[in-house]
């Protein structure tokens, strides 16, 4: 194994350590090694850098893919637990997506919004 993918193990398991097998489960029979190259390249070589801390980098993640629109929900969905994991509020979550339909638009920020409620609601919050 290298070293990114050593490094994005260690990071998962703070965040989310069931990610990998849930990926491999879905996704690796259809690409071989897909879960292994994502937790590598994101969490091993992005999210792992230093520079920024856990809770704004998954608050920026969060606010991209809110931006993206739709299609992106359930990545978004993924990654406002994992914020919830690290500390972040709903509070910040919701404030984050409301800020992108400036530049995502309503629709866009509506969208998270509902995705959003929907993880609040799951996780009993």
């Amino acid at each position: 194994m290298g070293e990114a993918l050593d490094r994005g193990r260690d990071f998962l398991q703070s965040i989310d350590p069931e990610l990998e097998k849930i990926l491999g489960e879905r996704y690796d029979e259809l690409v071989p090694e897909f879960s292994e190259s994502l937790v590598e390249t994101i969490y091993g070589r992005v999210y792992s850098r230093p520079g920024l801390d856990i809770k704004t980098r998954l608050i920026s993640t969060i606010a991209a893919l809110t931006a993206q629109g739709a299609q992106t929900s359930p990545q978004l969905r993924i990654n406002i637990k994992n914020a919830l994991n690290v500390g972040v509020t709903k509070q910040e979550i919701c404030e984050v997506i409301f800020q992108m339909s400036l530049y995502g638009g309503m629709p866009a920020m509506i969208n998270a919004l509902n995705t959003a409620k929907d993880v609040f609601a799951e996780l009993g919050d």
